[in-house]
């Protein structure tokens, strides 16, 4: 008989290399069908401890034993059917008393339940105290499944030992192959989880940037947390609007990053540290082969596709031990905003829409301003293009991502202090979605709410979105046109005037230039709605032109911002970003 090595089926290679990368070799197994492609595999590697026992009742109370007494994790590996029911008890002992076994159980695909065939249980929920984290796995086949089992694998393994540790399930999906021809596992990514108290990891060589995203206003014992950490290695922070960062290692990007025909080298860089949740900016991505993600909940959150270690820690504690003093290295930050500032005087003169309109408003938004709020998608991207004066504060409801609720947002904000304006940018489908907002009583004088009334979903009409191919036919139902009054200068009009709001619009720039100065006006004392009628299909062309501001290449766009850091920095300072860009 040949002799038989690994099985071919790639998420049980992930499970067995990533069991091995973390140590785990004690594997109490009982006999089936479903579980022979992971059985099979481990008995045939001499690394593994591999134990029998028919009863899968008795079996988990093995691990349990076998885990209290070696101080190691311990896997149980079972078939289909009611042989997982059976380890119910014993993974009950190991919850409550924080044992780290870790159950694999098999099945032949959650289409099978159901439907006659024999021992297709569904075993998709557990009760609340058998397991602390429940994960799927599935049949490998391509990139996109591959990615799923091996953060699904990494967050159950990691699992066993966390906050004191106990008990995972993985619900292995297999086609329970024969073909066990693989001399060598393949490698499969690592990720490691550190905590309190747990000997931490050296910082790589190189350029680092950290990446933010939706983020609570920071302390100022955080923000000096991070900047020690900054100017000690030459880091910058990469924000948008919902990032609650301002301070001087602030690199807003979304303008630059954006351009067709500019290669950005600030994105190149060797580590990326990533930090709050889930960020609005569109092009917020890296140039990069590692990612450690900071965060208080310690979770496997992956937006990169290549994370290798989560510090279940919070920001300050993070960058106060890698930077507990100060340094004053700002190369990094300088370089993101001599290009920020060339691509931004490139801009050419857009036509009337959302980008025009963030563009002439956005230097005019009063120092004393305590928030902006932004609706998704069209109107957040066209104003994360632009920087807004230092101390003004900005948010939008990124966490759900959805249309609804950020009039009411903004309105919560602003019943803080209700001395200092508030003021929100949104486009009509999201504005008409919340209206009714501004009709509660607890309205202050406070607001300044722009809305951009196009008449319809501009989102689903730019020429980057997969709409776009619907051309007009993307009105009826994607873009949701001819909807509230189709564009009626009269409809917000009486509703803004009859809530005593004072109400002022424009439908070009010549009109939007005479109203401007009383809608930031801090002195008018009543709340101001603005609503500027725009055309769709100038908002797509203004976008296309502002990602083709640096129009010949990198040529142009090269010397200037070569030009300009020169002159910043240096030759001294020169020379340096010359070695980083090098790596």
């Amino acid at each position: 008989m040949n002799k038989k090595y690994y099985t071919d089926e790639r998420a049980v290679q992930i499970i067995l290399y990533l069991l091995k990368a973390n140590g785990i070799k004690k594997i109490v197994a009982s006999p089936g069908t479903t579980n022979i492609t992971f059985v099979g595999s481990v008995q045939q590697d001499p690394w593994f401890e591999v134990y029998s026992s028919v009863d899968e009742r008795s079996a988990a109370y093995i691990a349990c034993g076998l885990a209290e007494q070696s101080r190691e994790p311990v896997v149980l590996t079972c078939t289909g059917a009611t042989a997982s029911r059976n380890y119910y008890s014993g993974l009950t002992e190991a919850f409550y008393r924080k044992l780290p076994v870790l159950a694999i159980t098999s099945h032949q695909g959650v289409d099978c339940i159901g439907h006659l065939g024999a021992q297709n249980i569904d075993r998709r929920q557990l009760p609340n105290d058998i397991v602390k984290l429940s994960v799927e796995i599935p049949f490998v086949e391509n990139e996109r499944e591959e990615f799923l089992a091996t953060i699904e694998a990494n967050r159950a393994i990691l699992e066993l030992r966390r906050n004191g540790g106990g008990p995972a399930h993985i619900n292995l999906y297999t086609h329970y192959s024969t073909n066990f021809s693989v001399k060598e596992l393949p490698s499969a990514r690592v990720i490691r989880r550190y905590e309190d108290g747990d000997d931490m990891p050296e910082l790589p060589q190189g350029r680092i940037l950290i990446t933010l995203g939706s983020h609570l206003k920071f302390t100022e014992k955080e923000v000096t947390a991070i900047e020690n950490f900054c100017s000690t290695y030459d880091a910058a922070v990469l924000c948008d609007h919902s990032s609650g960062y301002y301070g001087k290692y602030r690199a807003q990007m979304a303008l630059p990053f954006c351009q067709s025909l500019l290669k950005s080298k600030v994105r190149n860089h060797d580590l990326c540290i990533n930090i709050g949740e889930i960020t609005g900016d569109y092009s917020m991505h890296t140039n990069c082969n590692d990612v450690w993600r900071v965060s208080r909940d310690g979770d496997i959150k992956d937006k990169y596709g290549m994370l290798s270690k989560v510090f279940q820690m919070s920001e300050e504690q993070f960058f106060s031990y890698y930077a507990p003093t100060s340094g004053n290295k700002h190369s990094y930050i300088d370089e993101c905003n001599v290009e920020y500032d060339a691509v931004y005087a490139s801009v050419p003169d857009l036509p009337f829409g959302n980008l025009w309109l963030a563009h002439k408003l956005s230097p005019r938004i009063p120092y004393n301003s305590v928030m902006m709020h932004f609706g998704i998608l069209n109107s957040l991207r066209s104003w994360n293009m632009f920087k807004l004066s230092e101390g003004i504060e900005t948010a939008c409801n990124v966490g759900g991502f959805g249309i609804d609720g950020g009039l009411s947002a903004l309105i919560g904000a602003s019943l803080v202090d209700k001395e200092r304006l508030c003021f929100g940018a949104f486009g009509d489908l999201a504005f008409f979605y919340d209206m009714n907002s501004l009709g509660n009583r607890h309205v202050g004088n406070n607001l300044r709410i722009l809305l951009i009334n196009n008449g319809c979903g501009t989102e689903f009409k730019l020429r980057t979105h997969p709409c776009y191919a619907f051309g007009e036919n993307a009105n009826k139902y994607m873009a949701a046109a001819g909807h509230y009054g189709s564009k009626s200068g009269k409809l917000v009009r009486h509703y803004a005037e009859d809530l005593g709001f004072k109400y002022l619009t424009a439908s070009d720039k010549e009109g939007f230039m005479n109203v401007i100065d009383q809608f930031v006006d801090p002195a008018v004392s009543q709340s101001i709605l603005l609503e500027v009628f725009t055309d769709c299909q100038m908002e797509d062309k203004a976008y296309f032109m502002i990602r083709h501001s640096i129009s010949d290449g990198q040529g142009k766009a090269k010397q200037m911002i070569k030009g300009a850091i020169n002159y910043i920095l240096g030759e001294d300072g020169m020379n340096t970003i010359h070695k980083l860009v090098k790596r």
